[in-house]
C-alpha cells in the first residue's frame, strides 16, 4: 500500500469528525455531539497551539488520522507529545497505517529539540493496541489516569 503522510489541514474537517465520530464509536461505544466534535477539531486546526492532526493518505484519500497535542513536563524541562484521535479506516486496518502514522510523529518529535517523549493512553481491554505500541518502542508507566468529566455545573458533551 502506496500512503502519504501529511498535516492536516481545514480542507480534512470533514474526515477529520467523520473517523473521530467512528473512534467513539468503536472504542467507547459514545455518541459524540457532532457540533462540539466539529468545533473541537476546528479549533485544533486553527490554533496549532493547541496541537495538530496527521493523516495518511492512500490514492488521494484519508485512510487514517492521528492528533498529537502537548504537555509541558517542568521536571524534564521539556514537552512531551501525546498521540490521541487515533483511527485507520477498517479496510485499511493492518496494512501499516498506523505504523506510518507513528513513525512520523517520532521522528517530527525526534527533529525538535524541544521535545523530549512520547505518550499516549489506551483502552485497558485493548491487548492488540497495547502489543502494537510495545512493538514500536513504547513501554508502560506505572502512572494511571482519573479524571473529573464534566466540571460540576457543566454538561457532559459525551455519554
Amino acid at each position: 500500500m502506496n500512503l502519504t503522510i501529511r498535516r492536516a489541514t481545514t480542507a480534512d474537517e470533514v474526515v477529520l469528525v467523520a473517523f473521530n465520530i467512528a473512534i467513539a464509536a468503536e472504542t467507547e461505544h459514545k455518541q459524540l455531539d457532532p457540533a462540539v466534535l466539529a468545533s473541537g477539531v476546528g479549533a485544533v486546526l486553527a490554533e496549532p497551539a493547541r496541537g495538530f492532526y496527521t493523516v495518511a493518505e492512500r490514492d488521494g484519500e484519508v485512510v487514517g488520522q492521528m492528533m498529537v497535542t502537548f504537555e509541558w513536563s517542568d521536571w524534564r524541562n521539556g514537552w512531551f507529545w501525546w498521540v490521541q484521535s487515533v483511527y485507520v479506516r477498517e479496510d485499511a486496518r493492518r496494512g501499516g497505517v498506523f505504523r506510518a502514522l507513528y513513525l512520523a510523529i517520532e521522528q517530527q518529535a525526534i527533529n525538535d529539540p524541544t521535545v523530549i517523549g512520547l505518550r499516549l493512553y489506551f483502552e485497558r481491554d485493548n491487548t492488540r493496541a497495547q502489543a502494537t505500541y510495545r512493538a514500536l518502542g513504547m513501554s508502560d508507566t506505572a502512572y494511571g489516569m482519573m479524571e473529573v468529566y464534566p466540571l460540576p455545573g457543566r454538561a457532559a458533551h459525551i455519554g
